[in-house]
């Protein structure tokens, strides 16, 4: 027998959407307790100082911001702020035996230069331009349905109107669309990477998962635009728990939920304190659970989903400058504002994808790059920035949980030396001699692999997302909002929840909207 419904919600896990579901619930009224493991909130959407001695506090394992709706951050009275990075994108090549790039930012007669001179024409920029547009119509009329009931697919697809875009992005695999429209490699390359980050797929997987990962890469904000949190990621979910906690709702950290017990109309919840020993037990008329499937599966004492497995390789680095690059007709400071692309031509990425699937380390890792103190320098101690002192936050692609399973500490030495020989093959010096140094002498680098991501934030497999992402639009067995369980006490109110994935607060607020359109 259930224990009492002590409170009209409890949220199991204090992530970023766990407190969102709480801050609009308890701005409705309801009493609403959260539940959190660690004893901090925020989850993946923390900021950490990682380096002994070294006051740089960074966004440790999720970066940047484009899925957050604006409308949340306007419901919720955010005190959030985040800023525009000035360039979106470099990707150093090697053309003739010469160091050059692609630079996409800074307006569009200098990206169209940038085309021309890498590429020898016009054609692959307006196909740049043409594919843009399309992305952007879409983004314009999907982005606003994240924060509603669920379209039905034809919905979906009379909302978008665009038969070449629906094709192109939610019927066929995303190579035919990229392959159809451009021809120089690099280009392709750096087009399909939306569709890579955090999923481990070809690009032309039958699947379609990375077609999936791909649109909600380039919708966010009805834009595409991927934007920096000022004061780091930590500062979003800080904000979120104050605006939960000053509209009534109680956060507990170091309350660890050990079991899920639902009834017809209410449910109890299990959990355990500090080391363990301290139990206790609450009951609710709803449980929001922000955690994978496969932990609430394991919480309810169900048969545990499949994991999908995780992909990518974080790592934190701070530089004592800048490094300069090959290609000197770029300053590092507009090339590392972006996104740095390395070893993610179309071919690279081919290779890398099927070298990883046959359980091979890739011989040249692909990643991506940014700074985000070039945006926001105030993640910085002040001497720290008057010194000159930098962030790098790389994100490595096609490294499956599978490589590292074997010995996960020598395979994560290995990608990080492999994956940052392919920066330094554009480096006119090494990145070795940028890096500060911590308290103890060490190098400020820190490297996480899908199984460090499985042990330290509880992401089955590493899986930044949960689970494979899904298209946004309902299908049978899903609920009205998308975040729906068997059971009618229990929600899903995490990343795994249908529109799920990213730091978007989405399926924080489809799970409260679910929860008050039920009677109290």
């Amino acid at each position: 027998m259930p224990a009492p419904a002590s409170y009209d919600a409890v949220i199991v896990g204090g992530g970023h959407n766990g407190l969102t579901a709480a801050a609009y619930l308890a701005r409705a009224g309801r009493r609403v307790l959260v539940l959190e493991r660690l004893a901090v909130t925020g989850g993946a959407a923390v900021s950490a100082r990682p380096f002994p001695g070294v006051d740089a506090r960074l966004s440790r394992y999720s970066y940047l911001v484009s899925l957050l709706p604006r409308k949340i951050v306007d419901d919720l009275g955010l005190r959030f702020a985040v800023r525009e990075r000035s360039v979106s994108s470099y990707t150093p090549a090697e053309r003739g035996g010469r160091a050059t790039g692609l630079l996409v930012g800074g307006g569009w007669a200098r990206t169209r230069a940038s085309f021309e001179r890498l590429t020898g024409g016009g054609r692959e920029y307006a196909a740049w331009e043409e594919f843009q547009a399309l992305t952007g119509r879409v983004a314009r009329r999907v982005f606003p349905t994240l924060t509603e009931p669920l379209p039905t697919r034809a919905e979906l697809r009379r909302r978008i109107d665009d038969d070449t875009a629906w094709r192109a992005l939610f019927e066929e695999p995303i190579g035919a669309a990229v392959e159809e429209r451009f021809h120089d490699d690099l280009v392709r390359g750096v087009v399909l990477t939306d569709a890579l980050i955090g999923t481990f797929a070809d690009a032309h997987d039958p699947s379609l998962r990375q077609n999936a990962c791909f649109l909600y890469h380039v919708i966010g904000g009805g834009t595409g635009d991927w934007n920096v949190p000022v004061g780091g990621m930590g500062a979003l979910t800080d904000a979120l728990a104050d605006a939960a906690r000053a509209a009534g709702a109680e956060i507990r950290t170091g309350h660890e939920v050990t079991r899920i017990t639902p009834g017809t109309r209410a449910a109890e919840v299990e959990f355990r304190t500090g080391t363990g020993d301290d139990t206790g037990r609450v009951g609710a008329r709803h449980v929001l659970v922000n955690a994978s499937p496969e932990a609430l599966a394991a919480l309810l004492d169900e048969e545990h989903p499949e994991p999908a497995e995780g992909a990518q390789f974080k790592v934190n680095m701070l530089l004592t400058r800048l490094p300069r690059l090959r290609d000197t007709t770029v300053d590092p400071r507009e090339a590392f504002a972006g996104t740095f692309h390395v070893a993610e031509g179309y071919d690279a990425l081919a290779t890398a994808y099927a070298e990883a699937a046959a359980g091979s380390v890739p011989s040249a890792p692909p990643s991506e790059i940014y700074c985000h103190s070039l945006t926001d320098p105030t993640i910085l101690a002040p001497d720290l920035v008057r010194r000159g002192y930098q962030t790098l936050t790389l994100f490595g692609l096609h490294t499956p949980a599978r490589l590292f399973r074997a010995d996960n500490t020598a395979t994560r030495a290995e990608v990080l030396a492999a994956t940052l020989a392919q920066l330094d093959a554009h480096l006119a010096e090494p990145l070795a001699d940028c890096l500060a140094t911590d308290a103890d002498g060490r190098p400020c680098v820190e490297a996480r692999t899908p199984l460090d991501l499985e042990a330290e934030l509880r992401l089955p497999g590493g899986n930044i997302f949960h689970r494979d992402l899904a298209f946004p639009y309902a299908r049978e067995g899903i609920g009205r909002w998308g975040v729906e369980t068997a059971h009618e006490p229990v929600l899903l109110c995490g990343a795994g929840a249908v529109r799920g994935g990213g730091v978007s607060g989405v399926p924080g607020h489809n799970a409260a909207m679910a929860v008050l359109e039920r009677p109290a």
